[in-house]
């Protein structure tokens, strides 16, 4: 159970290093100039898309054959090791979130809609699946994304170009590959 909590969690703080959210929470920290509200509007949407992911994972655990659900898990983590190098940039349509809900109702519905079918939540279906572990998943992933966002949004600009966003990218792809690479021997054990 650690171990799954300990992988979840530096799979996606990696993962997240100069994704499209980290490039929105600097946005939207910049623009409201208030990092608790904005610090829990990050968490309570990676709460609850990571949830949603771990359950389908989960869920794909228990209804899948384990040498199907193995394959899965190679070919999910083999993709996401190339998914990882391609670069982000921050999407035009979360603008469109912002309203007077407040914000942190505008972080939260910002960050939701740009983790749908984002490379933490395939992850994180993926670690669930090969974890078989939920709250562990949930729990660790929703960490990484912390991990990652909270010095963007406390130390803005400055911390974000320091970054060597790219080193940091062929790290977690290197990580990826090695999750890959664990799950094949567990699909050829059978």
């Amino acid at each position: 159970m650690f171990e799954s909590f300990l992988v979840s969690t530096g799979v996606v703080a990696l993962a997240e290093i100069g994704d499209k959210t980290q490039l929105l929470a600097l946005v939207l920290a910049a623009r409201y100039r208030k990092p608790v509200p904005v610090v829990l509007g990050i968490f309570a949407a990676a709460l609850v898309s990571h949830a949603g992911a771990s359950f389908i994972g989960a869920l794909l655990s228990n209804l899948l054959s384990p040498a199907i659900l193995n394959w899965a898990v190679v070919a999910s983590f083999v993709l996401m090791a190339g998914w990882i190098l391609v670069p982000e940039k921050a999407d035009e349509s979360e603008e469109a979130v912002k309203s007077h809900a407040g914000i942190f109702t505008t972080v939260a519905l910002a960050f939701f809609m740009a983790e749908l079918g984002d490379k933490t939540q395939v992850a994180t279906v993926a670690l669930a699946a090969q974890f078989h572990a939920f709250l562990p998943v949930v729990a660790g992933t929703t960490l990484g994304m912390m991990l990652a966002s909270v010095p963007v949004v406390l130390l803005g600009h400055r911390f974000a170009d320091k970054l060597p966003a790219k080193a940091v990218h062929a790290v977690a792809a290197v990580i990826f590959v090695v999750l890959g690479a664990m799950a094949l021997r567990n699909a050829l054990a059978g």
